[in-house]
């Protein structure tokens, strides 16, 4: 523990965030940093509990009071490198993380959590800024060559760990740029992508070889891939997206939200598209379906094309402010998220189902929503609408934001004949192994959605069973 009397004397101090009338003009990162000497102290904060409740409820198992004392040291490297002993960017958890872990800290019973991911950003651009991270190429191959699926936080962690055991690795990614969910799915103005070609740089120095524009299962079959690599893990992600099968789906005006995330971040990285093809909220009435992290991105996204008005509905009822009784610490709190987007500008409702999609001439004109109440049936939470709430609310474009049902099967899944669980994502065993053999998987292919950084956590993970698999081979 850096000072016994931290938690007590020091105060929590967020960085913040810049001035909503600056930040919606452009694509920069919202959050802002604090000087080295208040960020020591609010390392200092940290109690190192007997039991570290943030390290139970971490995915990737950080060390959280080991590099927090470091940290209050000035020991920039040992925070560092118990930074990178479970975690191989922490410069992206840093930045995209909920941080599950400041909802389990001690102090956070009194809502006065550590401010642990601001923390874990600033310790890792110290370490770059120091010249503390650079290439570690293995020192000897083992000769045995992995084929990797998919460059999200997944592919990549899978890719960093068995480059580090000596196998020789190539990731295949079938967009024209490394990164995946970090690139496309993540909103520049929360994750510059800048930090993602630093890592890549370094993993590229280490030996990893990257494959873009290569869609394994379509561009390169499969089984090409399983005659020329000793194994081949698929970490493609679950990016089949739940969708809305109501009248006027067709309508021109309804997109999937990450086919609009995705083409806001090519547009920051120079990239053109027609009249025809660009989604463009300017001057329109936008409406995002789904109250989760993509919708969130969506309202911020719109907000900076100017749109007129925006507005986020959500099918669920509208959560407390604070815990219930029943949704006690240290377990994720289920409660009222205002995020930085939010915060730009949206009217929120709550308890809505979406009736129909209602248009003109082939294009979105408004939407119809009735209001519904959640009830228990024999322990099932069932939706009822409520009588004479049925309404329309006039807009010109839908962002579906209702979250992801599985990987996609058309294609590498489908070639390859892999088993999938009752959810459809790819079936694995405890060894991260498919019924296909030397074929692994890992992330939200195996898991379903979930955060970056458990889908980093089960990177490693797989990467673990797949040495030992090569190592007996």
């Amino acid at each position: 523990m850096g000072d016994p009397r931290g938690f007590i004397e020091v105060q929590k101090k967020t960085s913040g965030y810049r001035p909503v009338n600056e930040r919606v003009d452009d694509y920069g990162e919202v959050e802002q940093t604090l000087n080295d000497e208040d960020r020591r102290l609010q390392a200092s904060r940290c109690m190192d509990c007997g039991i570290p409740f943030c390290h139970w409820a971490c995915p990737v198992g950080s060390k959280i009071p080991e590099w927090q004392d470091a940290l209050y040291r000035k020991d920039y490297k040992l925070a560092s490198e118990i930074l990178h002993s479970t975690n191989s960017f922490p410069e992206f958890t840093g930045r995209v993380c909920p941080a599950p872990c400041e909802k389990s800290c001690v102090l956070a019973i009194h809502d006065e959590a550590v401010t642990i991911r601001e923390n874990e950003a600033s310790t890792v651009e110290k370490a770059f800024k120091l010249g503390l991270i650079q290439p570690r190429p293995p020192k000897k191959r083992t000769g045995k060559k992995v084929a990797v699926i998919g460059s999200g936080p997944s592919g990549l962690s899978v890719a960093d760990q068995l480059n580090q055991r000596g196998h020789t690795v190539t990731v295949f990614e079938k967009d024209d740029a490394i990164g995946g969910l970090l690139r496309y799915g993540i909103p520049d103005f929360k994750l510059n992508k800048k930090v993602i070609d630093r890592r890549l740089r370094i993993f590229e120095a280490e030996g990893i070889e990257f494959r873009v524009n290569t869609c394994v299962g379509k561009d390169i079959r499969g089984a090409d891939i399983l005659n020329e690599y000793d194994a081949v893990v698929l970490a493609i992600g679950a990016m089949q997206p739940r969708d809305l099968p109501v009248e006027g789906r067709d309508l021109k005006g309804v997109y999937f939200a990450m086919d609009y995330l995705k083409q806001q971040n090519k547009v920051n990285r120079g990239e053109t598209f027609s009249p025809d093809e660009r989604i463009d909220a300017r001057g329109k009435k936008v409406m995002v379906i789904g109250g989760g992290d993509t919708g969130s991105d969506c309202v911020g996204t719109a907000n900076r094309q100017k749109a007129s008005k925006v507005t986020q509905i959500e099918i669920m009822p509208k959560p407390p402010v604070s815990r219930t009784p029943d949704n006690p610490w240290p377990y994720w709190p289920n409660v009222m998220k205002v995020s930085t987007s939010h915060e730009e500008g949206c009217e929120r409702m709550w308890s809505l189902s979406t009736r129909r999609f209602i248009g003109e001439n082939g294009h979105l004109k408004a939407v119809e929503v009735v209001e519904v109440d959640w009830m228990q049936d024999n322990g099932r939470w069932v939706m009822q609408e409520k009588e004479d709430t049925l309404r329309t609310i006039e807009v010109d474009l839908v962002f579906l934001s209702m979250g992801f049902v599985h990987p996609i099967h058309k294609g590498l899944v489908e070639e390859l004949e892999l088993g999938l669980d009752n959810r459809g994502n790819v079936k694995i065993n405890g060894a991260f192994a498919t019924t296909k053999d030397c074929v692994f998987a890992a992330g939200d292919a195996a898991n379903g959605a979930s955060l970056v950084v458990t889908a980093i956590s089960k990177g490693r993970e797989a990467a673990l069973h797949v040495h030992e698999y090569l190592s007996t081979k």
